[in-house]
């Protein structure tokens, strides 16, 4: 028989952030350092490939496994579907693939705060932009295309498709700036 592993999942947001807080007790852990806006992570899916019958994931919490109840769900079967089950630290729960009713309305609950929770920090972002904006401390991020030499290469009669190769942009991007400044 092959010995259970305890393997510890852990995300954080951005590069900035780390992971002090979820610390876990286990065997091997992954880590992923992107949003949970969706299940597309490098060490997510590593994590899923390694998993094994009988091992058993531990999350700090739910919404360091995914932000929208579809992923969390989708994971979540995926783990069961490989005979392991998922412990979730915070929520003091475990899914083991026993589908009880209990287990699926606690699932679809705590999966939808984290996606309500998903929305409002979007919301507040948003709004924090907006009133950035009118007081005009936010100017989003820098320009990555310098219209001066956009300016120039097409006076000096570049074609589009040139200058969008010569700058590593889209051919769309250089036809837009073109438009704006009114060459």
């Amino acid at each position: 028989m092959t010995k259970m592993t305890k393997i510890g999942y852990q995300r954080v947001s951005t590069t900035d952030q780390n992971t002090d807080r979820q610390e876990l007790d286990v065997d091997r852990i992954f880590e992923d350092k992107a949003s949970g806006k969706d299940a597309d992570r490098p060490a997510l899916k590593e994590m899923l490939a390694y998993i094994r019958g009988g091992d058993e994931v531990v999350v700090f919490s739910i919404d360091r496994l995914a932000r929208n109840l579809r992923d969390l769900e989708d994971i979540i079967k995926e783990i069961n579907a490989k005979d392991a089950s998922v412990t979730f630290l915070s929520e003091q729960l475990t899914f083991s693939g026993s589908d009880d009713a209990m287990s699926t309305l606690m699932l679809q609950m705590m999966g939808s705060f984290a996606q309500f929770e998903r929305s409002m920090i979007l919301k507040r972002q948003a709004e924090g932009i907006a009133v950035a904006k009118a007081k005009g401390a936010y100017k989003g991020r820098k320009a990555s295309i310098d219209r001066d030499v956009i300016s120039k290469m097409i006076k000096a009669g570049s074609s589009l498709t040139s200058i969008a190769k010569s700058l590593g942009i889209s051919r769309q991007s250089v036809h837009r700036i073109k438009a704006e400044l009114g060459l």
